[in-house]
């Protein structure tokens, strides 16, 4: 079985533990064909970033455009899985990232492109020239704003973070002019059948080498400089902590 999001490790006890009391609607059955220790190396953030892609697709989005799709925040956890698997279904990818030594890494993702984090930072006019058919963001605030202006006519961005601000300094010029569609993406309460829908899909679009470079293990004890260290925005993609490991 698989327990993401349901507030466990926040509201309830049992985030870290070997064992833990639970509620049985919080689970969902392991699929066919992945382990536990995969499924914990795409854990809460691979799951969000499928919901993500899901809702593109859901939007109208398919491969084989004339302009890429692009991944906010994408050398951490949620935009490194969504980088490989929009490159594994076959779209054009373009990344962005404050850090410019995760080139190399994102690009063996499958990122055919890279964007600074200065640039998408700077607030946009409330239309830009249109760059993007879609997008993942991570970020939210100024750059989901500056990404909302630069969207194609028609396009969706799926929205699931704040790393950059809870705040979103945008107009409806986007949505009433260009008929942009934003979407709001939550992995802690979605529903069960959605759930097993994406963890189904991960199994068959997340490429099998992906998870070597985005994830590794660390002990119990290296949580607390873990925490400091992603807050400071030193890791990249995904950590799975082990309780058994030294």
């Amino acid at each position: 079985m698989v327990l993401t999001g349901w507030s466990v490790g926040e509201r309830y006890w049992g985030g870290y533990t070997q064992k833990a009391r639970l509620q049985s609607r919080w689970l969902v059955p392991l699929p066919t064909g992945m382990d536990t220790k995969t499924a914990m190396a795409i854990g809460t953030a691979g799951f969000t970033a499928m919901l993500c892609v899901m809702a593109l697709e859901e939007a109208g989005m398919t491969p084989g455009g004339d302009k890429p799709i692009l991944v906010t925040g994408a050398s951490g956890g949620v935009g490194s899985v969504a980088v490989a698997l929009l490159a594994k279904l076959g779209y054009t990818v373009h990344a962005v990232s404050g850090r410019p030594e995760t080139e190399g890494y994102l690009r063996e993702l499958g990122a055919a492109g890279f964007v600074s984090r200065e640039e998408m930072s700077q607030p946009p006019k409330p239309l830009e020239a249109q760059r993007w058919a879609g997008a993942v963001d991570t970020v939210g605030g100024t750059m989901l704003a500056r990404v909302l202006a630069e969207i194609d006519y028609g396009g969706a961005v799926a929205a699931c973070g704040l790393a950059g601000g809870a705040d979103l300094p945008t107009t409806v010029m986007p949505f009433i002019l260009r008929g942009v569609k934003l979407l709001g993406v939550d992995s802690v309460m979605c529903p069960l059948p959605r759930r097993r829908q994406a963890w189904e899909r991960l199994v068959q679009d997340l490429p099998g080498n992906a998870l070597q470079s985005i994830a590794h293990v660390a002990s119990l004890e290296e949580v607390p400089q873990l925490a400091e260290d992603i807050i400071a925005g030193r890791v990249r993609g995904r950590v799975v902590v082990d309780p058994n490991a030294a």
